[in-house]
């Protein structure tokens, strides 16, 4: 097959496919590299194999509220994350304002599910620098999260739990407990994961000074989260833009520092997401202390939805990074429009700019340290 690429590449060079059905490009994602030897001369990814359809079935839906199972859809890691950004614009939109018990179960869901996530991705990009143990300990704690929210929505990957103005159902009698447990085993298990794989000199070999992003191009490029602030940038919209009630919590922002390597490298884009599981430890514990024991989690629920005529963009701090809602009321009983942002997307994008001059198995890295998930690309 001649590709566009081929007509720009010189004689001594060669063109070769990474995937789509290859298990370190995290999904159904096609890379076009351009070869000389072993070294990258340019990369370009194809995207579009796993085609979710998110923003066509939320202008088709003859509700609101029957978006948010399609949300959980596009970052099917971190479904609640994805929830939340868009129940809090449609309650803006309505000018709801919601139960404070209901904000609290929301930001202790929304930190355990961060922590879900950076477990999974943190276990995947070791398994694929050859550390399979790391993986197993991250989906033994994974799990128990899991359990956690199969017990509070009955679910372990797509939850459907959030409603805009409250929650589908209240937490379980042991919620609280059963998370102050999962706070108090899982603290010194990033210290065993931190021995284990951060600091092993084989697995910073393979991570430091590969695929090293500029403060300056991952701002050109609209990065976010770990990616962003992996580069040095501290910048978080739990802190810098807060929504719901995350202006209430004591906790800091990681950033990369070239602590092992080179400021913005593929161990600094990781090592943000180890530490940001403290953190979000630490906004989980003070959650708890601040929950109302009491309170009705549907009473602020609407029967009927229909905002007035407008426009409405919401963003928040999901695990991958900025996610953003752009909402279009007609007045409607139904979405005019719902436009997702999403992290993974722009992410994928800056794959050439820190990609070229690297080695063929320095992009399994690079791939790994941005943490994409396909569906979320193909929303």
């Amino acid at each position: 097959m001649i590709t566009d690429t081929d007509q720009n590449i010189e004689k001594k060079e060669m063109v070769i496919n990474m995937g789509p059905q290859h298990p370190s490009t995290h999904g159904v994602l096609r890379l076009e590299l351009v070869l000389n030897g072993e070294v990258i001369t340019n990369v370009k990814p194809f995207i579009g194999y796993l085609h979710r359809c998110f923003e066509k079935y939320a202008e088709e839906v003859k509700d609101y509220s029957k978006v948010i199972p399609y949300t959980d859809r596009m970052d099917y890691v971190s479904a609640m994350n994805q929830e939340h950004g868009y129940v809090l614009g449609m309650e803006r939109m309505l000018e709801i304002e919601v139960p404070e018990r209901v904000e609290y179960i929301r930001v202790i869901v929304a930190e355990l599910q961060r922590i879900a996530s950076h477990l999974l991705g943190i276990g995947a990009f070791g398994l694929d620098l050859g550390a399979f143990t790391p993986f197993l300990y991250c989906f033994t704690e994974r799990e128990k999260i899991l359990d956690i929210f199969e017990k509070t929505s009955g679910a372990r990957l797509l939850y459907n739990y959030m409603a805009v103005g409250g929650l589908m159902r209240d937490v379980h009698k042991d919620f609280k407990t059963e998370t102050a447990d999962f706070v108090k085993t899982f603290r010194p298990k990033i210290k065993e994961l931190n021995d284990l794989l951060s600091y092993n000199q084989i697995f910073i070999d393979r991570t430091a000074k590969i695929g090293v992003l500029p403060e300056k191009v991952a701002l050109n490029y609209a990065a976010s989260g770990p990616v962003l602030r992996g580069s040095g940038v501290k910048w978080d919209l739990r802190k810098d833009d807060p929504y719901s009630i995350y202006d209430r919590f004591d906790f800091d922002i990681p950033v990369g520092s070239g602590e092992v390597g080179t400021l913005g490298d593929c161990w600094d884009r990781y090592i943000v997401r180890v530490r940001e599981m403290e953190q979000s430890l630490r906004i989980i514990e003070q959650a708890l202390d601040g929950m109302p024991d009491e309170g009705d989690v549907m009473e602020a629920i609407p029967k009927r939805i229909r905002p007035n005529e407008g426009e409405l963009y919401v963003r928040t701090e999901t695990p991958r990074g900025e996610l953003g809602y752009y909402i279009v009321s007609d007045k409607s009983a139904n979405p005019f429009r719902v436009k997702a942002r999403a992290p993974s997307f722009v992410h994928l994008s800056m794959l050439p700019a820190i990609s070229n001059g690297a080695l063929i198995a320095d992009m399994v890295a690079i791939v790994g340290s941005i943490d994409i998930v396909l569906g979320e690309v193909d929303r």
